[in-house]
């Protein structure tokens, strides 16, 4: 076990959430009611970090800060399932701190729980079409472009967020985790079963897929 990587999937998945969750809440106090300002914000604030946390964690773990990659990996043999075990349960529980230390540092009270709904066909579409390109990108960038990864992550997910209706959550951890917060970036408990499901049947189409387009 690579000590190193684990950390780095913490670090990772710590600032990523908190990015996610206190980026959706500064944009929220500023942009006045405007939603698609905040999206925008919430937006290309998740993009740059992305790309900072893949160029500089991506060669100690692989920087993948989401079950569904995680998972993906092990299927190809690129980690052993122990682990991919482990940077599951490091990329839940790191993130889950991000979440608490977006609420502090607005002042927020630091336990909630998301009430925002987020269901229906279109969304749950959405979340297998948006973890499929995803990892579609991860794997095909890796193959051809290995020094594009960070940039072509960071840029696919900027698309994402807003050609899905769903704002491309693509993450079965960040998905568990935004529940707990009751912010612009919050998803209701109740919503979160599907989405992961979703999530992971567009990984597992990805990986199959990825096998013919891209392995030798």
């Amino acid at each position: 076990m690579n000590i190193r990587a684990v950390v780095a999937e913490g670090i990772g998945s710590f600032f990523l959430f908190s990015c996610v969750i206190g980026s959706g809440i500064m944009a929220t106090n500023l942009s006045q009611g405007n939603n698609a300002i905040a999206l925008l914000g919430n937006t290309l604030a998740t993009g740059a970090i992305l790309y900072v946390l893949i160029a500089m964690l991506g060669p100690i773990s692989g920087a993948h800060f989401n079950p569904a990659v995680s998972l993906v990996s092990a299927s190809r043999g690129d980690l052993t399932w122990r682990v991919a075990a482990v940077y599951i349960v490091t990329q839940v529980v790191f993130g889950i701190l991000g979440a608490l230390a977006a609420h502090l540092m607005f002042d927020l009270p630091i336990l909630q729980m998301s009430v925002k709904a987020r269901t229906g066909l279109g969304q749950w579409v959405s979340e297998a079409i948006a973890t499929f390109g995803l990892v579609l990108t991860i794997l095909g960038t890796i193959r051809h472009r290995p020094n594009w990864v960070p940039a072509s992550v960071a840029l696919y997910i900027t698309a994402a967020y807003w050609f899905t209706s769903s704002t491309s959550f693509a993450n079965p951890a960040i998905t568990i985790v935004r529940s707990l917060s009751d912010t612009f970036a919050g998803i209701a408990a109740q919503d979160v079963p599907p989405f992961v499901l979703a999530q992971l049947l567009g990984a597992s189409m990805a990986a199959a897929l990825s096998r013919f387009l891209f392995d030798d």
